[in-house]
């Protein structure tokens, strides 16, 4: 006998989490299936393991900075495996506690892979079926290799976490947020570290001077980066790799991590079958309320393709269930998303880029500055930080701000709030600034650069 549903949500990632739990919170009859382990990428094989890996990677400069302010540390040595396996403790009792939530907040849960059988009907990782009256496709993405011979030698992001050992030498092929951030975490580890990429600037659709900054930041600490190339083959040679470039090069490694895009998982889910139509990258096509072409069957998070952000598959998903069994309809806003990418130096941003601001608007203030952080002018590091304000010259509102060095994820949070409540550049300015601190220089900034020739 088929078990009925008023929701079921494929994928226990973050937004199928947050939707299901928002939607039982609600009284809904709620199961959700999971193949692999409760939180998905972020959880196990993204945000959260990613981020411990900067914390790990910081350390051997903090240790050198140490001497500056008069302490005297032992030479640090690094163990690899020590941090994998705490990393990995942390992981499975992260694991146990969404697993937790879901059955505290009574949803269903079952083990393994669900399939859409009919609009209506699921098909359960045990063969049964059952009926829902709403489906909600939250399945994320995977890691995407280049069609180039020899890419089975390398790796792929959810590798990185199940490496044996730190590699000496390794090439990154890629230039978005996985590859500065993993060319941040290995040349932090001690790693040699090559990025080659094919545009010309890292961080595709980040403003050009946040581009800029974080690959001057990267160099300075020791990164090889090297934007308009490629790799074109890998070859194994003896007990290492060859990464081979479009210009002739031959790169020696231990490791090849390509960085080079995701695709939405959406095979084998039945969706084709069912009549969901998919865009031509395999992603789920949808609407701003997250349905699909198909009556009552919805799509979320990276799987979609839209703003692959953890944050924003929330969003999307409790979206949803705040419209279907809250009575407050509700769309997830993809406009003015802080984001932050946890290179080294990291960088946060929030709204427009300078480029946007000019297409849409037309006549725009730039405010900017860069400068040494307090912190290293007793160190000598050649540490910068940018920061930069894009402000609407009609209406005096901040359409974006962006910032590259330390703490700059933490302080595009407040900076995001501000641009949500539509402030403007006098308000900053009227806002007494909190000294000594970078953030204070988004409170500061007086005049604006001249304008482009």
């Amino acid at each position: 006998m088929a078990t009925d549903f008023d929701l079921f949500v494929i994928g226990g990632g973050s937004g199928g989490v947050a939707c299901a739990r928002r939607a039982a919170e609600y009284g809904a009859r709620v199961g959700l299936a999971e193949p692999a382990e409760m939180g998905g990428t972020c959880v196990h094989r993204g945000c959260i393991p990613k981020k411990m890996m900067v914390y790990a990677a910081h350390f051997a400069e903090d240790f050198e900075d140490a001497a500056a302010y008069g302490w005297s540390v032992p030479e640090p040595a690094f163990d690899w495996a020590a941090l994998i396996a705490a990393q990995q403790k942390e992981l499975k009792r992260l694991e146990g506690i969404y697993r937790k939530l879901l059955s505290d907040g009574g949803v269903r849960v079952f083990d393994g892979k669900a399939q859409v059988a009919a609009p209506g009907r699921v098909r359960l990782p045990d063969g049964s079926e059952a009926a829902a009256r709403t489906i909600v496709v939250a399945t994320g993405g995977a890691p995407s290799r280049p069609e180039i011979p020899g890419a089975h030698h390398g790796i792929v992001s959810d590798d990185v976490f199940r490496l044996p050992a730190l590699p000496r030498r390794i090439v990154i092929v890629g230039g978005g947020y996985i590859a500065v951030e993993f060319a941040g975490v290995f040349a932090g580890l001690g790693a040699e570290t090559v990025v080659l990429y094919r545009g010309d600037a890292l961080l595709r659709g980040f403003d050009a001077d946040v581009r800029a900054a974080v690959a001057e930041g990267m160099r300075a600490k020791g990164v090889d980066v090297r934007c308009g190339a490629n790799v074109t083959r890998v070859e194994h040679q003896g007990g290492g790799l060859l990464a081979h470039t479009g210009a002739g090069e031959a790169i020696p490694c231990d490791q090849v991590l390509f960085a080079t895009g995701r695709t939405a998982n959406t095979l084998g889910l039945g969706l084709v079958e069912a009549g969901v139509e998919l865009r031509r990258d395999g992603a789920v096509a949808v609407d701003a309320w997250s349905r699909t072409n198909v009556p009552g069957i919805y799509a979320i998070g990276d799987c979609t393709d839209r703003l692959n952000l953890t944050p924003v598959a929330i969003r999307e998903g409790r979206a949803i269930a705040e419209t279907l069994y809250n009575q407050n309809p509700m769309q997830a806003d993809h406009r003015n998303v802080p984001t932050a990418v946890f290179s080294q130096p990291p960088a946060g941003v929030v709204g427009l880029t300078e480029e946007e601001a000019r297409a849409e608007y037309g006549a725009i203030d730039v405010y900017r500055t860069a400068f040494r952080p307090l912190k290293h002018t007793l160190t000598g590091r050649a540490a910068r930080t940018m920061m930069k304000l894009v402000v609407d010259k009609a209406s005096d509102r901040v359409l974006g701000a962006h910032m590259v060095g330390d703490d700059a994820p933490e302080i595009v949070q407040l900076l995001g709030v501000a641009i949500a409540c539509r402030a403007t550049k006098a308000q900053f300015d009227a806002t007494v600034a909190v000294h000594p601190t970078a953030a204070e220089e988004f409170v500061t900034m007086r005049r604006p650069v001249p304008p482009p020739a």
